[in-house]
């Protein structure tokens, strides 16, 4: 973009490296949600370089000055698997207990070789799709008695399920799904006695967000080629 020229045409590109630079702000905390909705729906409404310059203007430009962090959050880097397998850690958590109650891990943790937990009369949730792991293989636990624990795994992830159950069971429909290239293996074993422990597979906050830009994009396109249409007939 110029601001020589701000009346020249944008391509398609140039609105995608505007809405790069919003979702790097909002991942930085600079925008909130309903700021960052606001101005990627500016961006792809965009037709010239002096309408998409505002959009920006109060944002760092790629590889200025950053905000402080706290150097013991590891960020998520490019997403690749190389960058989250973090060989020699011991994890962040090593257990987690419910007794008539429930537990979370979730967010930017990392997942030791061996996660052991524990659900009685209550539950719990093990989220993998933000974390990082300790090993390439890494074995979760889980003993739910009358109670139940919910392990979530993004995409790739390689599962297989050894628990045992007593009138409860362990969800085996993930199992045999095909795994990316260098993507952890995640072993799940355990007991469950009138409880159950469960695998789901879901996207990334990222990636659904990614999604719901896409749709609202086509959607925006769609809308603009049918005004184009009623301006030339």
């Amino acid at each position: 973009m110029t601001d020589e020229l701000p009346e020249l045409r944008a391509s398609d590109a140039d609105r995608e490296r505007v809405a790069e630079r919003l979702r790097d702000a909002l991942a930085e905390g600079r925008l909130d949600m309903a700021e960052f909705e606001e101005r990627l729906d500016a961006t792809y409404q965009a037709r010239t370089y002096g309408e998409l310059a505002p959009i920006t203007v109060d944002l760092p430009a790629p590889g200025g000055p950053a905000a402080a962090v706290d150097m013991t959050k590891r960020p998520l880097g490019d997403g690749s698997w190389e960058d989250r397998i973090v060989g020699g850690e011991d994890g962040t958590s090593q257990w987690g207990v419910a007794v008539m109650s429930g537990f979370q891990r979730k967010g930017r943790w990392t997942v030791p070789r061996r996660f052991n937990s524990f659900a009685f009369w209550g539950g719990g949730e093990i989220d993998l799709r933000e974390a990082y792991f300790a090993d390439r293989e890494v074995v979760v636990n889980c003993v739910a008695i009358m109670g139940g624990v919910n392990i979530v795994v993004p995409p790739g992830v390689e599962v297989v399920v050894r628990g045992i159950g007593v009138m409860g069971g362990f969800d085996h429909r993930e199992e045999g799904a095909p795994a990316q290239p260098g993507a952890p293996r995640v072993i799940v074993t355990g007991f469950a006695f009138w409880g159950g422990v469960g695998v789901e597979r879901k996207l990334t906050k990222a990636e659904r967000q990614r999604v719901r830009e896409e749709r609202r994009r086509e959607r925006l396109e769609r809308r603009e080629a049918r005004r184009e249409l009623r301006k030339g007939e």
